[in-house]
């Protein structure tokens, strides 16, 4: 039986900490209910220790990471499940959040549901932490007296999404890694051994072939202009950002990484898991179909993707169903995610048969990134060679011409 590491707070607010033994986290806190206190946080076996992640930086950057809003949700989950005062609730969590701007908001959010304001209405006012996934669920949890299911199938949603993401994140660390170190390594030798070389060759006087002077005036602007390099590269980085935050930029990067060998095929599975997912959670949390794909077209990632299902969602107020305008779009979704949703449409089963749908991409993407290191790597490597070959190629070729002539 499986070791947590528990966070508990007691009858008279006193927090503790322990380890105990528990099949889950519900057996954890009912165990722990029994003893007379409540489960706050519950960290799972095998994860009481964790190395770099690149979801930690993606927290520096956007203030709230994924994983801290699905350690809300699972928390909010048990104690409102434990019958403890929503307010309570907030006051008990926002004092947990390690983000400032969590935190923060948390605390507005008190403040407002004491002053009689329902939950979902006031995570409206932080769409930046709370998005429409949360605040349309959990509203229709309020609406049906089934806010317990909705915690449950947005925290299952929650976990989903963060194992998905880790997956691709984790896959991408190692050409990532490779890579930055090749151009290190190559900037290096732009600063340190090129000019020494084409010092000897100014001294010899060699004729030096159109490839060699550009790689030794690249050298000597480094060198020189350093200042300006890095301004350049800023800039550049800068330009790039604001590029994205345009329609048509964003539009453009997306068509390119979808034609992307590699690339291509894992952006689509991700996307078509993300919309079986949500749209199963929203669709079970008895949100309507025209609403829910709204929704969902704001979780996913490909401009081209969200187009579909905004198309879906003012097809469908015609009459229109969602299946049609999926099939019109094959090199999108699959012909198994039209066929699913059309016999879902039929038999009133579509939230059943999306979550069936999602379990089976979710899969294919983890099987995906776990070979995605051999299948990068070849590439990876004829690419560094390339580098390798035109530098070496370009510093010598002066040398044998020198000593041609002799």
């Amino acid at each position: 039986m499986p070791i947590y590491k528990y966070t508990a707070i007691s009858k008279q607010g006193e927090y503790v900490k322990g380890e105990e033994a528990a099949k889950d986290e519900h057996e954890l806190a009912q165990g722990l209910r029994e003893k007379g206190y409540i489960l706050t946080q519950a960290l799972p076996p095998g994860k009481r220790k964790q190395g770099f992640q690149l979801s930690s930086v993606f927290s520096f950057l956007s203030g709230v990471s994924l994983q801290e809003k699905l350690m809300f949700m699972r928390n909010l989950k048990v104690m409102m499940g434990a019958g403890i005062a929503l307010p309570r609730t907030l006051e008990v969590l926002s004092s947990q959040a390690q983000s400032r701007k969590l935190r923060v908001a948390l605390q507005e959010i008190r403040k407002r549901v004491l002053q009689g304001q329902q939950l979902s209405e006031t995570m409206k006012a932080y769409p930046a932490i709370f998005p429409d996934l949360f605040s349309n669920m959990i509203r229709a949890g309020e609406e049906s007296g089934t806010l317990d299911v909705v915690l449950s199938q947005l925290t299952l949603q929650l976990e989903r999404e963060h194992d998905l993401r880790s997956k691709i994140q984790g896959a991408l660390i190692y050409p990532a890694v490779i890579i930055t170190a090749m151009f290190g390594i190559g900037i290096l030798m732009l600063i340190l051994v090129v000019p020494s070389l084409a010092a000897t060759f100014k001294e010899l006087q060699v004729p030096l072939p159109a490839t060699t002077r550009t790689i030794i005036g690249l050298a000597e602007f480094l060198t020189t202009f350093w200042y300006l390099a890095i301004l350049l590269f800023v800039g550049v980085v800068a330009a790039f950002y604001q590029a994205l935050r345009t329609k048509t930029g964003r539009n453009l990067l997306d068509t390119v990484l979808l034609k992307t060998p590699i690339v291509g095929p894992i952006i689509k599975k991700v996307n078509t898991a993300f919309f079986a997912r949500t749209m199963s959670s929203l669709i079970g949390a008895g949100i309507p179909m025209v609403r829910s794909l709204e929704v969902t077209a704001t979780v996913l990632s490909n401009i081209h993707f969200r187009k579909v299902l905004l198309e879906g969602a003012q097809e469908m107020r015609k009459g229109v169903k969602l299946s049609e305008v999926l099939g019109r779009y094959p090199a999108l979704y699959p012909v198994v995610v039209v066929q699913m949703v059309e016999v879902g449409e039929e038999t009133g089963q579509t939230s059943d048969l999306l979550a069936k749908l999602a379990d089976f991409f979710e899969e294919e993407v983890s099987n995906i990134t776990k070979n995605l290191a051999s299948i990068i790597e070849p590439v990876l490597m004829l690419f560094i060679g390339a580098a390798v070959g035109f530098f070496a190629v370009s510093m010598l070729q002066p040398m044998y011409s020198m000593l041609g002539s002799f």
